[in-house]
């Protein structure tokens, strides 16, 4: 076990857990319209389940408005069907083969609620990152115990993990307090 790559995978496992927390929070609908709102939708299609990204084109045409253009004519009620269904409190018009999504404005409640989501995914993200630091430590103790590093090599690595994890649920705290903030703008 070499110490460099040790530590370069529990970062690269660290930034995968920031990186699955920035895709979780973009989800979250702010005052403005995002094409990511409609990435939890899932669409019944040709016999398996697909993200709706990959039976039609979501565009942004104003900030209060989603468009989705269904490639398939076919596909179009059943992607109206899963975006009514998805519990994201959207309501889409059919005009033809595409969907107009108006969104409606955010009140006091539903931001709180927004919030609370946006704790929830950070709360995920640090769970994964302590899951990342835990899997480090033990290695570090099998190490040491098999004789392959001393014990003063494995309290410097020891210290340099916790660094790290420290410095990555800081980071998930940055996050979402921006995201706090931006969800909480009137």
């Amino acid at each position: 076990m070499s110490e460099g790559t040790d530590l370069k995978e529990l970062k690269r496992r660290m930034d995968g857990a920031i990186a699955a927390f920035k895709s979780d929070i973009a989800s979250l609908r702010t005052g403005r319209a995002s094409a990511n709102i409609l990435d939890p939708v899932v669409i019944e299609a040709y016999g398996s389940r697909m993200p709706l990204n990959q039976v039609a084109n979501i565009t942004v045409p104003e900030p209060r408005m989603l468009t989705v253009s269904v490639w398939d004519k076919s596909m179009v009620g059943a992607v109206e069907r899963a975006i009514r269904e998805s519990n994201l409190g959207l309501n889409p018009i059919m005009d033809g083969q595409n969907l107009r999504i108006p969104l409606p404005e955010l009140n006091e409640e539903r931001r709180r609620s927004l919030v609370k989501v946006a704790h929830e995914y950070a709360e995920k993200a640090k769970v994964a990152i302590r899951h990342v630091r835990r899997d480090g430590m033990d290695g570090l103790k099998k190490a040491e115990k098999d004789g392959v590093i001393g014990q003063d090599e494995s309290r410097s690595l020891s210290e340099r993990v916790q660094k790290m994890t420290d410095e990555t649920i800081s980071e998930v705290d940055r996050l979402l307090a921006d995201k706090e903030k931006e969800i909480m703008q009137v």
